[in-house]
């Protein structure tokens, strides 16, 4: 299967350009979830949300829709890695597990100072909870901080899938690939207008793109012949589940883009709805 969608939902820009002029805040995950076929939720990465907000997120899509989850910045950037089974617990005692059978790959985003250090990265990622029944079970050990009812119930035991993307050119190494591989852990793809490094290496059973925009960073939209290019670098790839998700958000070129995308590789990908 071939997703591509957008990184979040919720932009002021979208409204009367993408989103219809005068529809409610309310409908537009509605409204997008027949244009694209999945989504990142990216305010998990800014704080912990509240079971009935995945709850509704969750009622508000078709049955097939699929959403990515952006782990929160306290444990990528603030803790960095270190120390971080209690933030974990948090996390996905915060209702992550209230998006059932459509809960897609954790993202964990690294901030661009973070070098890589294989132990660091190897307790961080034998932390990570691979099933449903596990990420519940380490839900139990949340804190105070986690300001809600908890959320513990993992329902049919499913797999969860990681992704990391890396921002510090030192991850660029065969020790880094290797180390990936072996925790099964996607290295994304991730389009940064040249800022930040783009590795392109299989390191699990499914591929994670990121396009942040190729000219100007979460703004600029994708020409035909890029988009071209994205197609066949994708193609290229069939044969694992591939998630692609457009964060060129600032300028109101995601939705297009990512629509585009889903059209070109035509029958490969799951197609938006009309």
């Amino acid at each position: 299967m071939i997703r591509v969608g957008v990184s979040g939902w919720l932009y002021p820009p979208w409204r009367g350009t993408f989103y219809p002029q005068g529809l409610p805040h309310k409908e537009e995950l509605a409204y997008l979830a027949r244009q694209v076929s999945t989504v990142e939720i990216n305010g998990t990465f800014y704080s912990l949300q509240r079971p009935t907000s995945f709850q509704t997120w969750f009622a508000q899509t078709p049955d097939d829709f699929v959403f990515a989850v952006k782990g929160p910045r306290f444990i990528t950037h603030m803790k960095q890695l270190r120390d971080v089974e209690t933030p974990l617990a948090n996390f996905f005692a915060s209702g992550v597990l209230a998006l059932k059978h459509k809960l897609g790959p954790v993202l964990w985003q690294l901030p661009p100072r973070l070098r890589f250090d294989p132990e660091r990265l190897t307790e961080f990622f034998e932390l990570l909870p691979r099933t449903t029944r596990a990420a519940a079970a380490l839900a139990k050990h949340h804190n105070e901080k986690l300001k809600t009812d908890p959320w513990l119930k993992p329902g049919p035991n499913r797999r969860i899938r990681h992704a990391l993307e890396v921002r510090h050119p030192s991850f660029e190494s065969a020790e880094c690939v290797a180390l990936l591989r072996e925790h099964d852990v996607a290295l994304v793809f991730a389009d940064t207008a040249g800022k930040f490094p783009n590795p392109r290496e299989d390191t699990a059973d499914f591929f994670y793109f990121r396009l942040h925009g190729d000219q100007e960073l979460y703004a600029s939209g994708y020409s035909d012949k890029a988009l071209d290019d994205w197609a066949a670098t994708i193609q290229a790839r069939r044969g694992k589940d591939i998630y692609v998700y457009f964060d060129n958000d600032m300028k109101v070129k995601a939705p297009g883009d990512a629509r585009a995308l889903a059209t070109k590789l035509g029958s490969s990908a799951q197609t938006p709805r009309p």
